[in-house]
């Protein structure tokens, strides 16, 4: 509201400055039916000075030398920001305020009640939605995988550890201009991006459970005469799925973070492309509406991975 009020006082303003300054020019205060006092002066050369209205601009013709070229001297001192021109502006200002609340009533109604009835709402959510569920899926089944690997093989440790060390520092949004020249300005980038994102932390997270688990678990197994996909199944996975939750839920706040930069860059639905063109349009409700979206999409996601944690690992009480 303030906002808006001081954008009709600087219009009111500016409204009044220009039929005050005509008025000026054509030698008469605003208001006024006469025109001020003609004044003349003899100039330096050939040329003369004539003409000029009190309080308005002096027009020297050019002088000797046949330079055709009018000079106008403005007189500053005398330009009638005055209490004329002020009194004009609080009319307009005056005659703008109903217009401004009114539009300020009309705009009142939360910009997030606005989506809702538009239909927007779903819009923007399914298609973030969409993209963190296909990017984050796979990159945890993937990195998973890549962790079990790597904790209990020997040569996978020796070649992917070093890999993952090597990238997995480079801020996966700076990888989204190769990701856009390999899979194309569409979805193929925005998931790629969202993979890489989830991939290496669900790695890392994997390697340490499993690198963790204590190995008089599984000694005693193999005493039992347990096979190798026993000891996995029954004793190295559930003592390394506490550090896979953990993993879980560090990636998918990466996951978010990461979608939301990558729809700003190129995508026309999603919350990141609406808090994008809200922030560029200056829309403060529409802004806090989006950043509200976010905050229920990372409390919807945490809790849904505290009820996996609960269900999965019921066998510590």
């Amino acid at each position: 509201m303030t906002r808006l009020l001081h954008l009709a006082a600087l219009a009111a303003f500016a409204l009044a400055s220009t039929a005050c300054s005509d008025a000026w020019l054509n030698g008469s205060e605003p208001g006024d039916s006469g025109s001020g006092g003609t004044t003349s002066s003899t100039g330096t050369g050939a040329g003369t000075t004539s003409g000029g209205t009190a309080g308005g601009p002096e027009i020297e013709p050019g002088g000797a030398g046949g330079n055709q070229a009018t000079v106008v001297s403005w007189n500053l001192r005398e330009f009638p920001y005055t209490s004329t021109t002020l009194e004009r502006a609080v009319e307009l200002f005056e005659e703008l305020k109903p217009d401004v609340v009114a539009l300020q009533e009309v705009s009142e109604p939360s910009a997030f009640w606005d989506l809702v009835e538009t239909g927007r709402l779903w819009l923007h959510l399914s298609a973030s939605l969409q993209r963190l569920v296909v990017g984050w899926t796979l990159g945890t089944l993937v990195g998973v995988a890549a962790g079990f690997a790597i904790g209990l093989f020997s040569l996978a440790r020796a070649g992917l550890m070093p890999v993952v060390s090597a990238l997995f520092p480079i801020p996966k949004i700076a990888l989204l201009p190769l990701f856009i020249i390999w899979f194309g300005i569409g979805e193929g980038s925005k998931v790629a991006t969202l993979f890489f994102g989830t991939f290496f932390p669900t790695v890392i997270a994997t390697y340490s459970g499993v690198d963790a688990v204590d190995r008089t678990l599984i000694r005693m197994g193999q005493s039992f005469g347990l096979s190798w996909w026993s000891i996995v199944r029954k004793i190295v996975l559930p003592g390394a799925l506490p550090a896979i939750l953990s993993g879980f839920r560090i990636s998918a706040s990466i996951a978010i973070i990461l979608l939301v930069a990558a729809e700003m860059i190129g995508a026309e639905f999603g919350i990141g492309a609406y808090v994008l063109l809200a922030g560029n349009l200056m829309a403060t409700d529409q802004l806090i509406a989006g950043v509200a979206m976010l905050s229920v999409l990372g409390l919807t996601v945490g809790f849904l991975i505290s009820r996996a944690e609960r269900l999965l690992l019921r066998w510590r009480g």
